[in-house]
């Protein structure tokens, strides 16, 4: 039979802080993955918005007016740091393809490489533009 008493040992590691800590890499790779679905939304916005130019002035004005509101330029703000991100994310990956960077200190490094230069990347390219 299962041994019922179990003792103090936790029932799931995301006790957040309690008894698991997230790692830099776990935190970076679901990152990936939210960036990756997160870039549909501004994708599904520029393309309302060039249907909206093709239809009539009254609707692009609209759609227009959504695109360069706060919001709007929050939603591709962040969509740029997602696709920068994403790009740097994959560059990491293709280098652990390569068997190179698997050790946890050089793996940690490659993750602040990732987050730190999509920053760089993103605010470089909304200073340029």
């Amino acid at each position: 039979m299962a041994d019922v008493n179990r003792g103090n040992r936790p029932l799931s590691p995301f006790m957040l802080g309690k008894y698991y800590r997230f790692q830099l890499n776990s935190v970076t790779s679901i990152l990936t993955r939210i960036t990756g679905n997160a870039m549909l939304v501004a994708a599904l916005m520029i393309v309302w918005w060039l249907l909206a130019a093709a239809t009539s002035a009254e609707y692009f004005a609209l759609a227009d007016y959504v695109l360069t509101s706060y919001l709007g330029d929050l939603v591709l703000f962040l969509s740029l740091w997602g696709m920068w991100y994403h790009l740097l994310a994959g560059v990491r990956h293709l280098i652990w393809d390569a068997a190179i960077g698997l050790d946890v200190p050089t793996a940690t490094k490659l993750g602040y490489a990732v987050v730190g230069g999509s920053l760089f990347f993103t605010l470089f390219t909304v200073a340029i533009i």
